[in-house]
């Protein structure tokens, strides 16, 4: 089982800057690919961003250019950097963790982000 805790939601101007955090329960990098997805009210829960235990990174053309993600292999850790944020990025934002041999999927909690025009 992992618990994935997010942080670093809140609410910021059409603009601006945020960086999210999720926190994983133990070492698992190496062998689940760590996604950020977000989910807007009345939309479908879409991909915003993936790291692989290699390192590859892969966007969803929304975000290309201005989201980065990142990760502390000793802090058991995912960021996801956003900057030149848009209304339109606001949603509640859920760390994912998709294990690549067993495909068991885990979730965070979720953190909200609003972008205020």
């Amino acid at each position: 089982q992992v618990q994935l805790v997010e942080s670093g939601g809140g609410l910021v101007q059409s603009g601006g800057s945020l960086r999210l955090s999720c926190e994983a329960s133990r070492s698992i990098f190496s062998s689940h690919v760590m996604g950020w997805y977000r989910q807007a009210p009345g939309n479908q829960r879409e991909l915003v961003a993936t790291i692989s235990g290699a390192g590859g990174t892969t966007y969803a053309d929304a975000v290309k250019g201005r989201f980065t993600i990142t990760r502390d292999n000793a802090k058991n850790t995912v960021y996801l950097q956003m900057n030149s944020l848009k209304p339109e990025d606001t949603a509640v934002y859920y760390c994912n963790a998709k294990n690549v041999w067993t495909r068991n999927n885990y979730w965070g909690q979720g953190t909200q982000v609003t972008v205020s025009p």
